[in-house]
């Protein structure tokens, strides 16, 4: 046959979109189930025999470009995904966006600042309008970025959290939370952004570290009698206080519980409580209460009926319930000039300057105020009592298990989600009320007229805020598959089986989801969550704008394809830990490709005048059923390490199977048959390396999908199929007779046959000699193309007898000329040691003698010195300060340079 020419570079861009476009049209990336996918098969026992595995995306946000976050995300999703099609699961992975609400009104509100408006100016409807272009602009985009990235979702399942489907599911669930009495309007202190003018939930503060002090008030007894001191970190809040609490227990104020105090500046005076919340051993024993600007102030005001008093507008001003003076300015504003009429007024003691923890909003990064406003709450309790059931009887399953703490821990300390949101972006909330009787109508459909008093369409007035974000995120497992719809796709792929996603969002959205699955379908929405950590740059930051450290996927998908991307990311992904890049770090992923690129080429290109032939497991050498041993027990490791959601441990396996035991060993050692073989052994050799490729672009095509996929198709499958059938059932040759696009191709399965313990010892002995042959010859400076003569020395009955049976492989991967076999160490020579062996090197006419001995005294007399540098560390007061690891790290450095020394000096004594 002819050669198969591959091209000389390895050039990802030349293929990278062919090939993504024709596994979409050919309908690849939908489950076989579906009728477009190319290898549906509806039939009994196709379906029996067919497991199910359905994964949802985490739905990225349209307010602008996937990061490199999202390309972590993605990655490991397509391939578990990959992996999943390739084992013949009907596979489905849907993709979709989220609406993003406070974020995405924020996106255009800054547009309309650069133009000098503001949403009111254009009204509700133009602005939802204009929201809505900006939705499409960032949509296309990222669906653009996923398209590179080489994601295998169905693009015909795609969904966005206002569609129509998913807004219909979000209205019937409020409906159905207000009607199970879970759903509720009320009063109540929440988290409130002035920027954003909205209500946030708990979980929507983010809290900084941030500089302030504790300030001394004193408060006047109201008879004249004295005074007491207080402290709090926003003095400008007093004029809300309502009374001042000290513990029941504190002896020193049972005495003056119930006395009246004058409130500063006010004329007003308040009472001397006592309630378990104070801490008598912070400060005086005495705090103040300000039930509409503390949540803990608001639990001691409910249980003593004070009164409660908001001092903000929703733009976070002073309002009118502050003396005239400080009305309209900020809190920061009015804290400086409270601290001044205070000084003045002699009620001011003075200020600690402190670092204490504020709340910011996780959007704008505006200070978060406490804030009384009505709000639409969930009860959370009844739910999250489920969702810790369904963990506790393994219903769901978390990798690493260590997250499953920070699960338990929220749900037990969950408080009541506040889903009303002041903005216009997002789904408005299903109710209305009556103008004329005040009737509340909470319903699945736009009311034509009141059911109470019978009026018109005309008198409901809908409520104006719109549901949290989070609250049709929380639906996305169930939703996207047609429910409150019993739909096919909710019949066979729900619950889906995996999640992957990071631990920023833990709270946010995995916990509800497994709330909303098991309240509304009965079922949690998943079993398997994959947590995964964050992308970094090598400092361990997080990737930001303002650091200027993040890294744009595309960029490095332009310059190493996408393939490269996906391998490094998933190769350095190990469970519970962050992921530290920089551009650089990518290199990792574009070698091993174009390592899988050099070595197919040079495997195709051998083909010249050769005829593939039928293999059976009598035609194989012993060092073919070594690779194949090698092949059966990367593939153990890649599918346990995939099971169990181990990227990096698969990654590590197959990098290390392909480069160095299939391409560095096995493909160079078949050499010396297409050297010395005749036409019939030559044949047999290159359908037994076809074999191998074939197997080994199905083993690493989940990880490098695209370059693997047009190696494939330039593979002989059809003569290699043919090959296969007709040798018939094999234990341990390749037999699958598959014909077809890589992305549907069955995934390698082991095979114990495979394993052979007798020649895998062998061979590791045999690649241990040439190994420390060559390293030996490495620290004699000996040219690698300089052929040297050694001596082996065997022991007796020893894995190392292999040795005498492969000398035209120790002559070709160690560079030797001649090889002989010795009883004993041979004069002038220099010799390393394994298993079994001594191999040594013969210090002949063909190497310089007194350069070797110069060579070795140089790195003896520079070794001696790293040694002493480390001696005098350790024996001074390096040792007593420095951290221990830096310690130990020395120690270790001394260890091998002694080592080194006592090595060389052995070589030198050889020589003398």
């Amino acid at each position: 046959m002819k050669a198969i020419e591959l091209e000389k570079a390895y050039e990802p861009k030349s293929f990278e979109d062919r090939i993504y476009n024709e596994w979409e049209s050919k309908g690849y990336f939908k489950p076989v189930s579906d009728e477009k996918n190319p290898v549906h098969c509806q039939c009994a026992a196709c379906n029996e025999k067919t497991n199910t595995y359905s994964v949802v995306i985490p739905p990225p946000n349209v307010t602008g470009v996937l990061h490199m976050g999202h390309g972590l995300n993605n990655t490991l999703q397509d391939i578990v995904v990959r992996y999943h099609r390739m084992k013949g699961d009907n596979t489905l992975w849907v993709t979709g966006t989220d609406h993003a609400g406070i974020a995405t009104q924020n996106v255009v509100e800054r547009q309309l600042k650069k133009e000098g408006k503001s949403r009111n100016d254009l009204g509700r409807e133009k602005f939802i309008e204009r929201t809505w272009t900006v939705k499409e602009d960032h949509h296309n985009t990222i669906v653009k970025q996923q398209r590179k990235l080489g994601n295998s979702t169905d693009w015909e399942r795609e969904r966005f959290t206002m569609d129509e489907g998913l807004s219909k599911a979000v209205r019937d669930v409020f409906v159905t939370l207000y009607e199970r009495g879970l759903m509720y309007r009320g009063k109540r202190l929440v988290n409130w952004c002035p920027r954003c003018g909205t209500a946030l939930a708990d979980d929507e503060v983010d809290h900084e570290d941030t500089q302030g002090a504790m300030y001394h008030l004193y408060y006047e007894y109201a008879d004249g009698s004295g005074k007491i001191e207080v402290a709090t970190t926003r003095p400008e809040t007093f004029f809300g206080d309502t009374a001042v609490a000290v513990n029941p227990k504190d002896e020193r104020y049972k005495s003056i519980v119930g006395k009246m105090l004058k409130l500063p500046l006010t004329g007003k005076e308040i009472p001397i409580i006592s309630d378990d919340y104070v801490d008598m051993e912070f400060g005086t024993g005495m705090v103040k209460i300000t039930p509409a600007h503390d949540p803990n102030d608001w639990e001691v005001g409910k249980r003593h009926n004070l009164e409660v008093i908001n001092l903000l507008t929703p733009d976070g001003r002073m309002n009118e319930n502050v003396p005239e003076k400080y009305r309209g300015l900020k809190p920061e504003q009015a804290r400086a000039l409270v601290i001044e009429d205070l000084t003045a007024a002699g009620l001011f003691k003075g200020e600690e300057k402190m670092v204490h923890s504020v709340g910011h909003c996780y959007r704008c990064k505006t200070v978060v105020e406490p804030y009384l406003s009505d709000q639409w709450f969930v009860k959370m309790k009844p739910m999250a009592d489920k969702a810790l059931a369904a963990w506790k009887n393994g219903e769901i399953q978390f990798f690493p298990q260590k997250w499953e703490n920070t699960y338990e821990q929220w749900l037990v300390n969950i408080r009541d989600w506040c889903v009303s949101r002041q903005i216009w972006w997002g789904h408005r909330i299903p109710v209305w009320y009556c103008q004329k009787c005040g009737e509340v109508i909470v319903s699945r459909t736009d009311p034509t007229k009141c059911p109470k008093c019978g009026c018109g369409a005309e008198d409901l007035k809908q409520d104006e805020d719109v549901l949290d974000t989070w609250f049709s995120s929380w639906l996305w497992p169930f939703s996207t598959l047609g429910w409150p719809a019993d739909t096919d796709d909710m019949k066979k792929f729900y619950p889906t089986t995996a999640l992957v996603t990071a631990y920023d969002i833990i709270f946010f959205w995995v916990a509800r989801m497994i709330m909303a699955g098991l309240e509304f379908t009965g079922k949690a929405p998943f079993h398997d969550i994959y947590i995964h950590g964050l992308v970094r740059d090598k400092q361990g930051r997080k990737m930001s704008k303002s650091l200027g450290n993040g890294i744009d996927p595309l960029d490095v998908i332009d310059v190493y394809g996408s393939d490269a991307l996906k391998f490094t990311l998933a190769f350095m992904c190990a469970q519970g830990q962050d992921v530290l890049i920089d551009k650089d770090s990518f290199k990792l992923g574009s070698r091993f490709c174009n390592k899988v690129w050099n070595a197919s080429r040079y495997l195709l290109g051998n083909l010249e005048g050769r005829n593939l032939v039928p293999v059976t497991d009598a035609d194989l050498t012993e060092l073919d059923k070594w690779i194949y041993g090698r092949l059966n027990h990367a593939v153990k490791t890649a599918r346990e390490a995939l099971d169990s959601y181990r990227y990096n441990d698969a990654a590590s396996a197959l990098m290390e199977y392909f480069w160095n035991e299939f391409c560095d060993w096995y493909v160079e050692a078949t050499k010396i048959n297409f050297k010395n073989g005749d036409d019939k052994e030559k044949d047999r050799q290159a359908s037994v390396l076809m074999n191998i490729l074939e197997e080994n672009l199905r083993l690493l095509h989940p990880y490098i999908p695209f370059v693997t996929e047009e190696i494939y198709g330039k593979l002989p499958l059809a003569e290699i199929a043919a090959n296969r059938k007709a040798a018939g059932s094999q234990k341990i040759a390749s037999n699958s007779d598959y014909v077809g696009m890589l992305i549907n191709a069955p995934y390698p399965e082991t095979a114990s046959e495979r394993d052979n313990e007798e020649i895998s010892v062998r061979f590791e002995t045999l690649k241990e000699l040439i190994s420390k042959t060559r390293a030996l010859r490495t620290e004699c400076g000996i040219d690698p193309a300089e052929k040297i003569n050694i001596a082996i020395l065997v022991e007796k009955a020893s894995a190392a007898e292999v040795a005498r049976e492969k000398v035209e492989m120790i002559q070709l991967l160690a560079g030797v000329a001649k090889v002989d076999f010795v009883e004993a160490k041979p004069a002038s020579s220099i010799g390393t040691v394994g298993k079994g062996f001594e191999s040594f090197i013969i210090v002949d006419e063909n190497i310089n003698k007194e350069q070797l001995i110069a060579r070795f005294q140089k790195s003896i007399e520079k070794e001696t010195g790293y040694a002493r540098m480390s001696e005098n560390k350790l024996n001074g007061n390096f040792a007593k300060h420095a951290p221990a690891n830096l310690v130990e790290e020395e120690k270790e450095r001394l260890a091998e340079s002694q080592r080194k020394i006592k090595t060389l000096e052995g070589y030198l004594a050889d020589l003398k």
